[in-house]
């Protein structure tokens, strides 16, 4: 089948590789439809990571249900499912606590797993034509038949559940004003997902005009952070600090002073000045114990130079940690369903397996209003 491959850093390319296979009478084969480029797939296209050639890329994947093995029985063939990034087994004590990111089984040594990721486990991505999924039972989620909403319930595998752990682990609730740091795809989802869970007023920091007018399509207040301090601008538009914040943009965070340099403790401790006095800090942002491309030492060992002073003078309160998919995606499906949620309002661009090289140059160099890159194999 073809496949998204890794080379090595800004490299990517369209290979044969061999077809999945089942291994054990828990898995699945399904046929990817939608597969979507993710900004943590940038971090390895990047060489930011540990990654190696060879990697197939996907963590964000979608299809119709071709073979399953002998012992699955909640799907069937010809079903079309939306697949956790999340590779989870269901029955440790983290699945059962509904902390599917942190799954103690399919990663032996690590918690957690995901399709198509460095360190993640042994698990192939998606970018390709066909993909194994393990614990198909638990992991897949049936979708309505047919193709309608194709492109919003792609969103169900990573981005929308991530926007909205987001505002889980901030505790958004209605009435609530929040400020998001990042308006790529998950700081999008964020500032969407605030709206539904009754948001009073939802701030989106970016420097990147395009990404900025989606936010502002969505209700959002934009903030480029490029005309000043982000924190001033919210206070000021506020009255005071937001109630809750959100750093959807994690380890590469680009300094406020210098916006061409990367400072990666940017974003949280503006965070610290943004949000009030006893206030709460979601962060979906990824940040990862090593940085291979990180601007000093202590950045490249994943440690940084974090306001904890700041923080615990405001008594403010800090959630983080990868997004439990399966914890959120069965609603968030059924309100796509229902016409009560169009996360695909942040796809920009769908393209076919072969455009792949393209659609990874354009999408990490933020060209021709590049947001959200579907493929389609």
């Amino acid at each position: 089948m073809k496949a998204v491959v890794y080379q090595g850093p800004f490299d990517v390319a369209v290979e044969e590789v061999p077809d999945p296979r089942i291994e054990h009478p828990n898995d699945a084969i399904i046929r990817v439809t939608s597969a979507c480029i993710c900004g943590s797939d940038l971090h390895m296209y990047e060489g930011r990571t540990a990654a190696r050639s060879g990697i197939v890329f996907g963590h964000e994947n979608l299809g119709i249900v071709e073979e399953t093995g002998s012992a699955v029985s909640g799907i069937r063939v010809g079903q079309r499912v939306v697949l956790p990034f999340n590779v989870a087994c269901g029955f440790c004590r983290n699945c059962e606590e509904g902390l599917t990111a942190f799954c103690l089984t399919v990663n032996p040594g690590f918690a957690g797993g995901a399709y198509g990721y460095v360190a993640m486990g042994p698990y192939t991505g998606g970018q390709a034509q066909h993909l194994r999924v393990p614990f198909a039972d638990f992991n897949c989620l049936i979708l309505p038949e047919g193709t309608e909403n194709e492109t919003d319930y792609a969103m169900l595998a990573d981005i929308f559940p991530t926007g909205y752990h987001g505002c889980e682990l901030a505790g958004v609730s209605p009435g609530d004003t929040v400020a998001v740091y990042g308006a790529g795809p998950v700081g999008l989802m964020s500032a969407y997902a605030a709206f539904l869970r009754g948001a009073s007023r939802v701030f989106v920091v970016d420097k990147v005009a395009d990404r900025l007018r989606l936010a502002e399509q969505i209700g959002a207040v934009p903030i480029d952070f490029t005309t000043g301090d982000p924190a001033e601008q919210i206070h000021d538009h506020n009255g005071g600090g937001t109630d809750k914040g959100i750093d959807a943009v994690g380890y590469q965070a680009h300094g406020f002073q210098r916006p061409d340099e990367e400072e990666p403790a940017a974003v949280l401790n503006a965070l610290i000045r943004t949000v009030r006095a006893t206030g709460d800090l979601g962060v979906p942002g990824l940040y990862l114990p090593s940085d291979p491309g990180g601007p000093d030492e202590q950045a490249r060992e994943g440690r940084l130079l974090f306001d904890i002073g700041a923080m615990f003078e405001k008594g403010l309160r800090m959630g983080t940690g990868q997004c439990n998919v399966k914890r959120y995606n069965r609603q968030l499906r059924d309100m796509i369903t229902a016409g009560r949620a169009t996360p695909s309002f942040v796809v920009s661009h769908e393209v076919s397996l072969d455009q792949a090289p393209m659609a990874y140059d354009k999408f990490d160099r933020h060209t021709d209003g590049y947001t959200k890159v579907v493929m389609h194999p």
